[in-house]
């Protein structure tokens, strides 16, 4: 079942256009990886996934919201059934882990005390960090806070994680571990499209490859990645 949808879709940053002609479909469950040059409009797409840039023409849908008329007030929806994982982390620094996630419960209209609690620490066990909700961002490694930042964008369960460049800011071991993990999310039925720079990860981990490239979107089923 295809939860990301888009037919002719053009996507303009500052009235120019980045991507023109993109035909996409996202299945539930899939993992793709999304490459290309800086500049090339891979963060363009994925914000236009969860409606922070808008699409400027042709048909998009995504989670059953369409985006090319999708109302101010409906956003937050949609956003809620997306998990984002940022290259930078965006954590709150003034507080630990535990409360950065609650931070996210409470602002998603969870109100059950113990609920909350139950649901941070079975999100944190899966991305094998059930032993640090007590720690400030600054006392954890950059392997660490990403995989808090992967914890934080599953507690709403969604269906779809957005990962912009999530070992951009890592070192080679930790960015296996991290591009794991989002294999394993996949595979327990969360789509994730992952943009990345590390083509070697993308030939350690092969599945399927889409490329901005002169301001198109070229699926690469079978690509050889020189």
């Amino acid at each position: 079942m295809s939860i990301v949808e888009y037919r002719d879709v053009e996507l303009l940053r500052k009235e120019l256009v980045v991507l023109k002609h993109v035909n996409f479909t996202l299945d539930e469950g899939e993992f793709v990886y999304l490459i290309g040059k800086v500049g090339s409009g891979k963060s363009t797409l994925l914000k236009s996934m969860y409606a922070e840039i808008p699409v400027a023409s042709g048909q998009a849908t995504v989670l059953d919201f369409d985006l090319a008329s999708i109302r101010r007030n409906q956003v937050p929806y949609l956003r809620r059934a997306i998990g984002i994982v940022f290259q930078d982390f965006q954590l709150l620094t003034d507080r630990n882990v535990f409360d950065n996630l609650r931070f996210v419960l409470d602002a998603t209209g969870w109100r059950d005390a113990s609920e909350k609690e139950e649901r941070i620490e079975a999100v944190l066990r899966q991305v094998g960090m059930a032993n640090k909700s007590y720690k400030m961002p600054h006392e954890l490694s950059g392997g660490e806070q990403q995989r808090v930042v992967i914890a934080r964008a599953l507690l709403n369960s969604p269906r779809l994680i957005l990962a912009d460049e999530p070992t951009g800011n890592l070192d080679p071991a930790t960015g296996d571990n991290i591009v794991r993990t989002l294999r394993e999310i996949s595979e327990s039925g969360t789509a994730v499209v992952m943009a990345t720079h590390n083509l070697q990860l993308v030939e350690q981990y092969p599945s399927r490859v889409v490329r901005c490239i002169d301001k198109q979107l070229v699926d690469e089923a079978e690509v050889n990645i020189k």
